[in-house]
This record gives C-alpha cells, structure tokens and sequence, in this order.
C-alpha cells in the first residue's frame, strides 16, 4: 500500500520534471489546422497513445529487465537505439532536459537506492540520458514493478497532452478530464499489444505527428516547447 502511495505521488502533476512545459506537437497540430474539432483531438490521441505504446512501452520492458544486472553493454545497445530512433530535434532535447530532471529527483527520493550510480555511468560511457530510459532505470531500481511503470507512463502521457488542450483552449477542462476518464479504457489494449515486447521491436508509428513536431519551431508565438 505504501509503495502505491508513492507512485500516485511520482506521477503527481506538481513533480518537477519539465513535462507541463511541452505539449509534443499538439500545440503546433492545433496552429497549422491538423486538429481541428473535438472529434479530431480523440483520433490525434489514439495515435499518440499508439505511438507511444510502440515505441516507449518495449523499451521500458527492456530497463526494467536490466533492474538485477545494472549497467552494462546491453543498455549501451538499448541507449544508442533509443537515440537513433528520436528523429525530431526538440524532442530529442527534451527527452534530455526531463532525464537528467527525473534522475536527480530521484536521487533525492531514493538514496540507498544509488541513482547517481547510473548518472556516473551514462556519463562515463558518453551516453544520452534520455528520459524514458532513465525513468525504467531509476524506478525499478527503487523497487517498482515493470508492469506498473508502463501503466504509469501511458497515464502521464495521456495527462500532459490534455493539460496542454486545456491550457490552449482547445477544450475544457470538464471535456478534458471526461476525455482521459474515456481513454483509460485502450490501455488494456495497448499493453497487451506492447507490454511484453523488447526494445529490438520498438516502432514509430504516428508520422504526421512527427511533421507536426518539427513544425512546431515556425510557430510565431508559443505558450508550449516541444
């Protein structure tokens, strides 16, 4: 009961990480005319769920594994294909913004658990600190089951990408919180799908919202960053 307690608290919209201050190409899908109706937010988020199941979820499968061995050369082959596979360059950044937020918060949470032992590892090997890799790391590592992060990482990426509908005026916030009650219902589907994957199967799957990401930098006035 207690380690369930301090999930809900990690994904606590108040963790200082940096995620409320991106919106991922919602808000440039919204600019450029992609998104324009309630009914197209429901499609964009089915397929940024989709995306985000295919190819974060069999990474976080693959971490999570590494929980009993530690760092070593597979996750050096796990680090250099993640990076090969975040092809905008914004996103790219943040991922390493959120990382390196995310490892440090947790150090503080968990010190017996050694985080900085794996910042001083990325940092010996080179190595980007991504943020879907660390947090698989960082929290198995501090006792958490596999299957329970990526219950939790589909939750904070449904949250923060109607967050940002509601902070554009997209939608309201009623409809907001309505929408993601109503979407919990595919995470069942998406984790059978892709729970149990490595991360050799990892996919990219949502190009048009990859286009809308890069085009997120021609906006001429942002409330978001990518």
């Amino acid at each position: 009961m207690t380690q369930f307690a301090r999930l809900l608290h990690l994904v606590d919209s108040a963790i200082p990480t940096g995620s409320f201050a991106y919106s991922y190409g919602l808000e440039s899908s919204i600019t450029f005319g992609l998104l324009k109706t309630p009914f197209g937010l429901r499609n964009y988020l089915y397929s940024y769920l989709q995306q985000v199941a295919s190819m974060e979820l069999p990474f976080i499968n693959s971490c999570g594994k590494l929980a009993s061995t530690g760092p070593g050369p597979e996750l050096r082959d796990i680090v250099e294909a993640y990076d090969a596979m975040l092809l905008v360059p914004t996103i790219h950044r943040a991922s390493l913004v959120q990382g390196k937020n995310w490892l440090k918060l947790l150090e503080s949470f968990y010190p017996a658990a050694r985080m900085q032992d794996l910042g001083a590892w990325f940092a010996a090997e080179e190595l980007p600190l991504h943020f879907t890799l660390v947090f698989a790391l960082a929290l198995t590592r501090a006792g958490f089951a596999v299957a329970d992060l990526q219950t939790m990482y589909l939750h904070m990426a449904l949250r923060d990408q109607l967050s940002a509908a509601i902070r554009l005026g997209f939608v309201g916030p009623m409809a907001g919180h309505q929408l993601q009650h109503d979407f919990y219902a595919i995470f069942e589907e998406l984790l059978a799908s892709h729970a149990a994957k490595e991360y050799q199967e990892a996919s990219r799957s949502a190009f048009l919202l990859d286009t809308a990401q890069v085009f997120h930098e021609d906006i001429y006035s942002k409330l978001f960053q990518n």
